[in-house]
């Protein structure tokens, strides 16, 4: 069952080759919060009030996530990027502020190197820049705590562990400091569907996991972004810490910063926006 909130509207979004779930809420300079994995636009259920108080906040199901259609293709760093755009030209919007969780904040570094005409400043959350120099503990926290990262990218065993809810039950239960077990459940259930299943395999297989390798290898760290850009980072976040330049610790979070410290990532989006 879809979600509702009060002051949220609802509207479907015709991309090339793709229909895309929109949920909007106050108007002004358009906000742009895209979702992590596993989740969709309800992540950001406890952000949205405060943020639509100043702005027009725009919060889409990405592909294969949600209420969007999921397709067997299109899970790249190129379709993916190119469906963002796509949604903004159906919005007629030329220029956003970015608010970014998880995968989403990959794809969102990737719109600031790629186009940064059409990104105004990016608030990412849970992961560090491409660019970023990471620490010596990093890949061994990666291994013991993202063993899952492992396991999702492979066709038919990533489909079967996502369907089976087990798996993306684990990724909110261990990576969140506070998300309770109904919300867990929501954002599970969307993988009974066996094209969400196999959608997010796919993400992984071909975006998640490609670009995270292009970054530890450094493919990224001679490219210096131009877009005003701030990085929230978990306190209790068991793999990724905030050591590197201008990543901002909040007290009291996992890697699931959102659901854990809504009020510090609307504080925190709201003073860079108005900065």
């Amino acid at each position: 069952m879809l979600p509702t909130l009060d002051g949220v509207t609802h509207h479907y979004v015709d991309l090339p080759g793709l229909r895309m779930h929109v949920t909007e809420a106050g108007s002004g300079d358009a906000v742009l919060m895209l979702h992590g994995f596993p989740q969709h636009w309800w992540e950001w259920r406890d952000v949205i009030p405060a943020v639509a108080e100043h702005y027009r906040v725009i919060c889409p199901d990405l592909r294969g996530a949600g209420w969007t259609d999921a397709p067997p293709d299109g899970y790249t760093s190129g379709q993916l990027q190119a469906d963002v755009l796509a949604l903004l030209d159906q919005l007629d919007l030329d220029r956003v502020h970015l608010v970014t969780h998880d995968w989403s904040s990959i794809l969102g570094f990737l719109l600031c190197l790629n186009h940064p005409d059409r990104i105004r400043d990016h608030v990412a959350m849970s992961v560090p820049p491409l660019n970023a120099t990471f620490d010596r503990g990093f890949a061994g926290r990666a291994l013991r705590y993202g063993w899952f990262n492992l396991i999702l990218p492979w066709p038919g065993l990533g489909p079967w562990a996502l369907q089976a809810r087990r798996l993306p039950r684990h990724m909110l239960r261990a990576h969140s400091t506070s998300t309770p077990e109904d919300l867990i459940e929501l954002f599970a259930s969307q993988f009974a569907d066996p094209a969400r299943a196999r959608a997010g395999s796919a993400l992984y297989r071909n975006f998640i996991q490609p670009e995270g390798l292009r970054a530890l290898r450094g493919k990224y760290r001679d490219q210096q972004l131009t877009t005003p850009t701030r990085v929230l980072i978990g306190a209790d976040d068991r793999v990724v810490k905030a050591t590197f330049e201008d990543g901002i610790e909040i007290p009291g979070a996992g890697h699931f910063i959102v659901d854990d410290r809504p009020d510090a990532v609307a504080a925190n989006v709201l003073e860079f926006l108005k900065r």
